[in-house]
């Protein structure tokens, strides 16, 4: 059982407590590609004290969990849930191939304190009449666990979930959240659908303000911007957030219209194939620890490293 609430009221904390930035963490390795422990830590603490983010979002796409460990992947939440105690929630992806591995590391998440988990639609090689198949795994994830559950689906995985089986699936006692890396037209419906049953949220930090003023939404569950876009002395995204909440919204817009200069310059030198990478090599320009990515990844080129170098030198962000 969740060390935080019963089952039966993970819709309702979730409600009160999974709002706000919160950003997807990289996992930091050693040049010998071994687990960094001390420079997880120091970015942890980074993100959720000096960024003072809402919550974090551990092992994800962006955080390599494809190529660490089950063991290094419980390790890493024991760092992130010890590091954010006090200060922001936690969310561990717990997405696997194998079923097996997702209620081990969901289990392991119950157990250490971890306020939620995160499990991405499975892996499906065949796609036609999908919707049977992912609502039995997620009622059997749900029946099987007592912590509160976000979905996560987006097209990079080959098939999206439409917002009426996401809507069916949140009817399910612990489904809490959505990540719908989608089109606005269909997190839209899925929003008016799910009502109060399930938080929508999607990856997309320049449609933040606007989901947050046209649609009501308090959970940004997104990727890396809120730690690639903000520094200790420059947090406009968490600015504008505020001043959004606040119902200032003219206030917000200026803001974050603002931090278009650092929207552009980081696109700008992205390259197409090494997005952890990239990711990875800018947090070490703002002064936090990146290291290199492992196989299948690549890492940059020197060439590359002299864009981003150029680029975040005319993005307009204030450096600590």
């Amino acid at each position: 059982m969740s060390t935080k609430y019963r089952k039966s009221d993970a819709k309702d904390y979730a409600r009160q407590n999974f709002r706000g930035v919160w950003a997807a963490t990289a996992t930091a390795f050693n040049e010998d590609l071994s687990l960094n422990e001390a420079g997880f830590r120091q970015n942890m603490k980074h993100w959720a004290q000096a960024l003072k983010l809402g919550g974090l979002f551990v092992c994800g796409k962006q955080g390599e969990f494809f190529s660490m460990s089950v063991a290094e992947r419980k390790r890493t939440f024991e760092l992130a849930v010890e590091e954010a105690a006090g200060h922001c929630g936690i969310v561990t992806s717990c997405s696997d191939t194998n079923l097996d591995v997702v209620l081990e590391l969901a289990r392991h998440s119950q157990n250490i304190g971890a306020d939620y988990i995160v499990v991405h639609s499975p892996v499906l090689h065949f796609h036609h009449d999908i919707d049977s198949t992912v609502y039995e795994y997620y009622r059997h994830l749900s029946e099987q666990l007592d912590i509160g559950i976000a979905l996560w689906n987006h097209p990079d995985c080959g098939y999206v979930m439409s917002p009426e089986l996401c809507a069916r699936i949140a009817e399910l006692p612990n489904i809490v959240a959505i990540k719908y890396s989608v089109d606005r037209a269909m997190y839209k419906k899925l929003t008016k659908l799910a009502g109060d049953k399930i938080i929508v949220s999607t990856a997309s930090e320049e449609e933040w303000l606007d989901n947050i003023i046209e649609l009501d939404w308090r959970l940004y569950l997104c990727s890396t911007p809120p730690f690639l876009l903000q520094t200790t002395v420059d947090q406009r995204i968490n600015e504008y957030t505020r001043l959004a909440f606040e119902g200032k919204h003219a206030e917000a817009r200026v803001v974050r219209d603002s931090l278009e200069p650092a929207r552009a310059a980081f696109r700008s030198a992205r390259p197409s194939g090494t997005p952890q990478a990239y990711t990875k090599y800018w947090m070490e320009l703002l002064g936090q620890v990146g290291g290199p990515v492992r196989r299948p990844l690549l890492n940059l080129t020197e060439a590359e490293k002299a864009a981003t170098r150029e680029a975040l030198a005319r993005s307009g962000l204030k450096l600590a």
